[in-house]
Order: structure tokens, then C-alpha cells, then sequence
């Protein structure tokens, strides 16, 4: 099934954008795309949500929701206080599979880190990955305290028997520190998967038109893009 699952290490590293990317990138070498976002919160019924964004920068994607909820919150704790039915990932696997019927690549983005609670059962994205058989990609913050979130959250998946392709870097800063130049290197060791892309800071701010033909230089070509990571690493390295 071709479906592939974005996550973070949190919330606020980026996935959106790098969800981004990847649409665009696979756009640009001829697959057809959609993008699912298994909760959206935090914004109203008429405003676009994150799926609604990735479409605006990656151009000729479908963009779909399993369902949204107007606090900026957990998706379990902000359907609670809605007073609205809450996701359950049985419904995200459904959404996905049906999209990959239709599409040549679904990408499915999660809400905050890999365990953010869906549901008072205790669901989660981790758990619509195993319903699937998708691999996760992980997107992680660039400088000091990464490396913790990053094995944990490598390490629940391996205990799920999720596949984990790599990471991306979801903000490269324009002026790295040392902590974020040596993660290059501890990254991939503390994941056990290799470094996929890193995303300029900024990347979301660019016009679509420059984000789509950009994208691919960002992204490894695992990701269908031409970013070489061992380039950039000897590049940056402290």
C-alpha cells in the first residue's frame, strides 16, 4: 500500500512543512498524491487546516481530513471538550486506504509526537501505522535536546514493528549552533535510520511556485529529491 506516515518528535518541528516537501517532490517526478491529516486542531470550520497547507505549497494534491476540532489541543482532549466524536486510528487506516486506491502516494500526518492520544482508549498514530503496514518518517528539531525524543520515538516504533525509514530535519537554522551541527553526525546513530533532508528555516514562507521547484534539493532520494547527506554534513560539521 502506498502510504507513508509523517510524525514528529512533537509538536511545532515542521511536519507541515516537510509534509510538503515530500507531496511536492513526489509531485514533481510524476505521482499522483494525497495528503490526510489524521486530526487537525486548532482551527475553525472554515479555515484551512494543515492539509489545506501542504496543498497550497505542493500544487496538485488531494488534500483531506478525518476530522477537525477548533481548540489547539491533543486530538482525545480537544474532541472531549467539543463535545464531538474523537478519531480512532481505525478511521485514519480507513481514510488512508481508501485515498491509495486513488493515489500513488498518501501521506498521512499525524498531530503532535507519535503518541498523542486520539481517543479515551488510548489510540494513536502509532496504532493507524500498525493498522496500515506504513512506514513512519520521523521530522525532528535541528539543536540541543533532540536526540532524546528522537531515540524514543525510534525506539517505540522498532518496539511496534513499524518500519522507520529516517529522519528530516524540519528547520535547518540559517545560523547553526554547535549543538545542531553536531547532530548531524548523532542523529542517524541515536534513530538507527538514516538523515533523510533538513528543511531551510523558513522553507513554509517561500512562494509555492519557488517551494515546488526547491523542494527536491531538501530531500533525499529516498524521497524521490537529490539532497546528499554526507555533503551536508561535511559541510556544516563543526
Amino acid at each position: 500500500m502506498p502510504v507513508l506516515v509523517i510524525t514528529g518528535t512533537g509538536t511545532e518541528v515542521g511536519k507541515t512543512v516537510v509534509t510538503a516537501a515530500v507531496a511536492a517532490t513526489a509531485v514533481a517526478a510524476g505521482r499522483s498524491v494525497a495528503v490526510l491529516k489524521a486530526a487537525q486542531t486548532g482551527v475553525g470550520p472554515e479555515e484551512p487546516g494543515d492539509a489545506q497547507e501542504v496543498a497550497r505549497l505542493a500544487g496538485a494534491v488531494t488534500a483531506a481530513e478525518v476530522a477537525r476540532y477548533p481548540e489547539p489541543l491533543a486530538p482525545g482532549t480537544a474532541a472531549r471538550r467539543a463535545g464531538r466524536a474523537p478519531v480512532h486510528p481505525e478511521d485514519v487506516a480507513e481514510a488512508a486506504a481508501k485515498l491509495a486506491t486513488e493515489h500513488d502516494l498518501v501521506l498521512v500526518e499525524g498531530a503532535g509526537g507519535l503518541l498523542v492520544r486520539f481517543d479515551a482508549a488510548g489510540g494513536t498514530l502509532a496504532d493507524a501505522a500498525g493498522l496500515l503496514g506504513a512506514p513512519v518518517l520521523v521530522v525532528v528539531p535541528a539543536g540541543l535536546g533532540t536526540l532524546n525524543s528522537t531515540e524514543l520515538t525510534a525506539r517505540e516504533l522498532r518496539a511496534r514493528g513499524l518500519e522507520l525509514p529516517g529522519v528530516v530535519i524540519g528547520s535547518w537554522p540559517r545560523e547553526p549552533d554547535l549543538a545542531s551541527r553536531c547532530n548531524l553526525a548523532d542523529l542517524p546513530e541515536v534513530a538507527g535510520a538514516p538523515l533523510l533532508g533538513a528543511l531551510p528555516a523558513g522553507a513554509g514562507t517561500l512562494t509555492p511556485p519557488a517551494f515546488r521547484s526547491t523542494a527536491p534539493r531538501w530531500l533525499a532520494p529516498a524521497l524521490d529529491g537529490t539532497w546528499d547527506a554526507e555533503s551536508f554534513r561535511r559541510r556544516e560539521a563543526p
